[in-house]
């Protein structure tokens, strides 16, 4: 039986931040662990209140009385458990994880039985063939479509006995996907080498050596430490003219999280994703079957803008032929080169990011790190708001946030006529219990509210640059490579679709309801501004001298943005293949516990060009697809990518009538085909109406020299 009225919060909880923040901003840096769990289970029977209420026969079919409520209370739990998730991303301690990993099963369960609830279903079909819906707003009934391919992806027409088997399965998946993340983060943490001897530093930059002292001395240390932190790893296989140093980093870093990693905590190896990979794998068969796909990629592709299995599979096969011939001739250059300038005979995978280095400053006369200091941090963000406000009108400035975080900034975003459209967090930094990698995630999204005010939306922009360091004493200013300006670039393009949406329906609003397919446009179309001089000259100042990128430096960058991209191209199509091909051609049922490793290396044999040592274990620490929701949907980089390429040649075409390719009327039409419809109409759609046409390869072939000269 309903409850007559709504669960009200008591005094205690009222001051809970995790409840508190209302539709705010929460105060993150006060939640604590022992927070969590009562917060998250009043929301939780808040929630359930609301679906009791919508399916109750007396509950009108209606948007306001369905749809409104049932989002308000759904809204309010998905937004303060995205509060515990992200600490859980970026501040992780045990008492967190612990407090966060306890409510897992019961947020799961409730969204899960969601999903299955065949009365609420009812109740949205019901909608859906009323005289209201013909009076609902193109997003609006895009919600309501929408949610009725979810409610048949959720199991809502299953047999009532197989409903407990589905719920558990996603129960299941979730604390899997989290112990991978957890297993990835505690091999990496975990992971320290210490030097003593300065000669076994030879070859790297300043900042890398006063990053390695600065781990030593946080870590109790005497010498140089380095981690299996991107930032601390990368630096000694770039550089690093030790050797030994390079395989040992890197045998630990491709190992981490398998069978073959350093044995940890006491000789007890608990941090193996072996079995992890292959039991997520299963679960997602058996869910796709429950469902009547024939496997698990299928059933990915029913809310995507792919049509079938055999159209991805093809694309990524094919694609991995176009990039093939020039990844062969990468790594022939690589292999004659290390051998007769560097006495290398016989590359091994330790040497390869070395040996390109070399070969990079050989052939450009220029090297990363000198590049590197062209690029101090604040100015990129002051170039890349410039950026942003030329094409779309309108004006970021900085904003005093609740954080986490000493190093976390925050903004706001303004229209033309100074209104406060939007907000986001800026966490630039690597750092012990901290994810790694880069992401953009949603704090709040757009809505507008029973009062008929909009709430606006909030992104998180999370990035894991070298931090700054001291060099002689002084707190040297943060400089970051151009890779790391493009992932910059990259996450903002995500922030962009969330934040500048004017969709009001929350379930299509900004990066919401988009096809997984084409939800990277936004931010692959951002990386090509990171090339443009007109952009890079006002975003560089050198972190000693102050003066801009010259000119000279620019254009042998440009002769080198696309060095070694047939080998990079096809390594990103052959992660893409191995993810699409796990779940469509590997029967998980009867697979032994190495299959996943040796499907893996049968795809990585038949199309790389660079052997793959028996040691690798990379498939172990892929999170996109075993903890991040890339599952069967890696493609997605890539074919987003023909999209994206495509949209920025319009920009290209304008500038040779403007002269600039920030022209402000492309990048109005950009912003309002594209980025301010979120996911109220089909990406496909979108993109015609911006491009008037259907997309073509052409321009990220051109865009990524492979195409014949």
């Amino acid at each position: 039986m309903t409850k007559s009225t709504s669960p009200k919060p008591s005094t205690a909880l009222q001051q809970n931040p995790l409840i508190s923040f209302g539709r705010g901003i929460c105060a993150y840096s006060e939640v604590k662990p022992s927070d969590i769990a009562p917060a998250i289970d009043f929301l939780l029977d808040r929630a359930q209140y609301a679906v009791d209420h919508a399916v109750d026969p007396a509950t009108p079919a209606n948007w306001n009385d369905l749809v409104e409520m049932l989002e308000d209370a759904t809204e309010s739990l998905s937004r303060s458990w995205g509060v515990v998730s992200h600490l859980n991303s970026v501040a992780d301690t045990p008492e967190l994880r612990a407090a966060y990993g306890e409510m897992i099963p019961k947020v799961t369960a409730f969204f899960s039985s969601l999903g299955q609830n065949l009365a609420l279903y009812q109740k949205f079909k019901e909608l859906s063939q009323s005289a209201d819906f013909s009076q609902l707003n193109p997003a609006q009934k895009k919600v309501i479509e929408n949610s009725l391919r979810d409610f048949r992806l959720g199991g809502a027409e299953l047999p009532d006995a197989q409903k407990p088997r589905f719920s558990q399965i996603q129960d299941e998946q979730a604390l899997l996907g989290k112990a991978f993340s957890d297993h990835v983060l505690d091999a990496t943490d975990n992971f320290v080498h210490l030097i003593s001897n300065t000669e076994e530093l030879l070859g790297l930059p300043d900042d890398a050596v006063a990053a390695a002292a600065d781990l030593a001395q946080q870590k109790g240390l005497q010498g140089w430490a380095f981690s299996l932190h991107f930032p601390s790893y990368y630096p000694v296989m770039q550089y690093s003219e030790n050797r030994s140093l390079r395989r040992l980093m890197y045998e630990a870093y491709v190992t981490r999280a398998s069978e073959l990693a350093p044995q940890y905590s006491n000789g007890k190896l608990d941090w193996d994703n072996t079995q992890n990979m292959l039991e997520q794998l299963k679960l997602r068969d058996e869910e796709a079957r429950m469902l009547n796909f024939k496997n698990y990629a299928a059933l990915s592709l029913a809310p995507k803008m792919a049509s079938s299995v055999e159209e991805v599979d093809a694309f990524l096969t094919n694609f991995a032929q176009k990039a093939k011939p020039f990844a062969l001739k990468d790594w022939q250059e690589l292999s004659e080169f290390a051998k007769s300038e560097l006495s290398i005979d016989g590359l091994e995978p330790w040497d390869i990011a070395f040996a390109s280095e070399r070969l990079k400053q050989e052939r450009y006369a220029f090297s990363e790190n000198e590049l590197k200091q062209y690029f101090p941090l604040p100015k990129v963000l002051e170039g890349l708001f410039g950026v942003i406000q030329t094409l779309f009108g309108v004006k970021i400035e900085s904003a005093d946030l609740p954080t986490w975080h000493a190093d976390v900034q925050s903004f706001s975003v303004k229209n033309a006529e100074n209104q406060i459209v939007a907000y986001f967090y800026l966490d630039p930094y690597a750092r012990p219990g901290k994810r790694g990698g880069a992401w953009m995630d949603d704090a709040r999204g757009r809505r507008e509210l029973p009062n008929g005010e909009i709430q606006v939306p909030v992104a998180y922009l999370v990035c894991n640059f070298a931090p700054p360091v001291r060099v002689n004493g002084v707190l040297r200013q943060p400089t970051i490579t151009h890779d790391d300006v493009i992932t910059l670039f990259h996450e903002s393009g995500h922030g962009l679709h969330h934040l500048l949406t004017q969709v009001s329906a929350l379930g299509v609003s900004g990066i919401n309801g988009v096809e997984w397919d084409a939800v990277e446009l936004p931010s692959q179309f951002m990386e090509n501004f990171c090339w443009e001089w007109e952009v890079l000259e006002k975003m560089t100042a050198h972190a000693e001298t102050g003066k801009s990128l010259p000119k000279e430096l620019f254009n042998k960058m440009l002769a080198a943005k696309n060095f070694q991209n047939g080998y990079m191209t096809l390594r990103q199509v052959v992660m893409s293949l191995t993810d699409w091909r796990l779940h469509s051609g590997l029967d998980p049922q009867n697979a032994h516990g190495q299959a996943v490793l040796d499907l893996s290396r049968s795809i990585a044999d038949q199309f790389n060009v660079m052997p793959q040592p028996a040691i690798s274990r990379w498939i172990n620490t892929f999170s996109h697809i075993f903890a991040g929701g890339y599952a069967a949907g890696y493609y997605s980089y890539k074919w987003a990518e023909v999209l994206s390429a495509d949209v920025y040649s319009a920009f290209e075409e304008a500038a040779k009538l403007t002269g600039s390719v920030l022209d402000e009327k492309t990048g109005t039409r950009y912003r309002k085909e594209i980025l301010e419809v979120g996911g109220s109409r089909p990406a496909a759609e979108s993109f015609k109406a911006f491009r008037g046409r259907e997309p073509s390869i052409d321009a990220l072939l051109r865009h990524g020299g492979l195409v014949a000269q």
